[in-house]
């Protein structure tokens, strides 16, 4: 037998075990292909995909919004010179999130359609392929989140190897957007919980956070303060505009410049860039005026805590209604394919300067029939509804609640903190809702998961004195 069959056979006979998973994964690779080719070369937003590919080229710490990991996969794309092969990158971490959600509940003992279940919305969801579409951070964030997940419930008690490497995939998603930062203390926590053996959470914590205090010192020494972002302040402060009374507040007078004037506007986030909002009527621009920000949004919500509350909870919960909420009024919320031309923005000043550095062939994007056409067609029922993320989120929470120490727990948690950490820090995107659901079907798939046997946990490093009294009598 020639030596390149003999290669093969381990594939094919990989195929045939997952032969639904398979076909799954093929149709869901042929709708990336129909986006590509639908709408070249890539969906660029106003701000953010800009400032990304400038600061590829510029490798340093950013003062703005945007930590240094997506940047970081940007420059080793660099090399291409294509904004095209970004997005077709980010398609194939696409797919492989699909596949790790997958390969985790089949490891779990899943019987395959359930676990195919679980991965279909990561692969056919409209929203994920326009996400996956757009030079934005988002894709990579959600495969290190999930991987890094995923690692730490193959296991009743994770292996210091699993342990460690999903510190560094946690460190990594830290380092792309900061929202991740909590989810690194958080996991300690739920480890903590479950009374996993302590160096393992050691091991993880001290992967996870070394990353993310390199990082902190090298934008320390570039920007003459210890930090991984120059911006949380103001984003803090405009969550804090949607409720702040500064008769309750009484701010010093250094702050109350900070206090809102009279202008409303429809959601949080807009005031950090709209013109007639207090803090840009002030002189210095965000990065300076980043810690007085924060000052005033902390006396804000320690002033108002039932106030600051109750506009997160209202926020968040415009994730579940079955029809989607533009929020703010001018965004898109979902069903976004659609025929037309997007030029690139006249008055975004990076513009220029990123066509001639990282893409001299990047145009604003078009619409190509008749591939834009099936995909408009496709995105209406291809949309996960909000009742059925509730739903999802419902079943993950029954499996940590009724089999406490099992593995549900842990990405429920996370779950929870992706969708209520971005509202409660700044404003409720439905953007930001696309890496809570690989997680939360990942959480109500292990709500299935058949108990794990003494060898198993033996092998994972953990006496049988050690284990979970709501594991041992299983």
């Amino acid at each position: 037998m020639p030596a390149y069959v003999r290669a093969l056979l381990p594939v094919l006979a990989g195929i045939r075990r997952h032969r639904v998973f398979t076909v799954a994964l093929v149709a869901a690779a042929a709708l990336r292909v129909i986006t590509m080719l639908g709408y070249p070369p890539a969906r660029m937003y106003w701000y953010d995909s800009f400032a990304y590919l400038h600061n590829a080229v510029h490798l340093q710490p950013d003062q703005g919004f945007h930590p240094i990991g997506y940047p970081l996969l940007l420059r080793a794309l660099l090399p291409f010179h294509s904004v095209g092969v970004v997005v077709a990158v980010q398609h194939a971490m696409g797919l492989a999130t699909g596949v790790v959600v997958y390969a985790a509940l089949r490891g779990r003992g899943l019987p395959g359609w359930a676990a195919v279940a679980a991965s279909a919305p990561v692969l056919f969801d409209a929203s994920f392929l326009r996400l996956e579409h757009a030079v934005v951070s988002d894709t990579l964030f959600i495969l290190l989140v999930v991987a890094a997940t995923a690692l730490l419930v193959r296991r009743p008690v994770p292996s210091a190897r699993a342990a460690a490497t999903a510190g560094l995939l946690l460190g990594g998603a830290a380092l792309t957007r900061t929202v991740a930062l909590p989810l690194i203390m958080l996991v300690l926590l739920v480890l903590a919980v479950r009374r996993v053996p302590w160096r393992r959470p050691a091991v993880l914590a001290l992967a996870g956070l070394l990353p993310v205090a390199a990082y902190a010192a090298w934008y320390g020494g570039v920007h003459g303060r210890i930090g991984v972002s120059g911006s949380d302040g103001v984003a803090l402060w405009a969550r804090s505009m949607t409720f702040a009374d500064c008769a309750v507040i009484q701010p010093p007078q250094d702050l109350a410049p900070l206090c809102p004037n009279g202008t409303v506007l429809d959601a949080a986030g807009e005031y950090v860039w709209a013109k007639e909002s207090s803090l840009n009527r002030l002189p210095g621009g965000h990065v300076a005026l980043n810690d007085r920000a924060r000052a005033f949004a902390l006396r804000a919500v320690a002033a108002q805590p039932v106030d600051y509350l109750r506009e997160v909870v209202k926020d968040t919960a415009l994730a579940f209604p079955w029809t989607p909420v533009a929020h703010p009024a001018r965004a898109v919320p979902a069903f976004g394919f659609a025929l037309g031309t997007w030029p690139l923005p006249a008055d975004q000043p990076l513009a220029d300067q990123v066509r001639r550095e990282y893409d001299p062939d990047l145009t604003g994007m078009r619409s190509v029939r008749p591939y834009a056409d099936l995909l408009i067609a496709y995105q209406y029922p291809a949309y996960l509804r909000g009742p059925l993320l509730a739903a999802i989120l419902l079943l993950g929470l029954t499996g940590a609640l009724r089999r406490p120490g099992r593995a549900a727990a842990l990405p429920w948690a996370v779950a929870v903190t992706l969708l209520v950490a971005p509202v409660a820090v700044l404003d409720f995107d439905h953007r930001y809702v696309l890496p809570v659901v690989p997680v939360a079907c990942l959480a109500a798939g292990l709500t299935f998961a058949r108990p794990p046997r003494r060898a198993a946990v033996r092998k994972a490093g953990e006496t049988p004195r050690e284990v979970p009294s709501a594991e041992r009598g299983r």
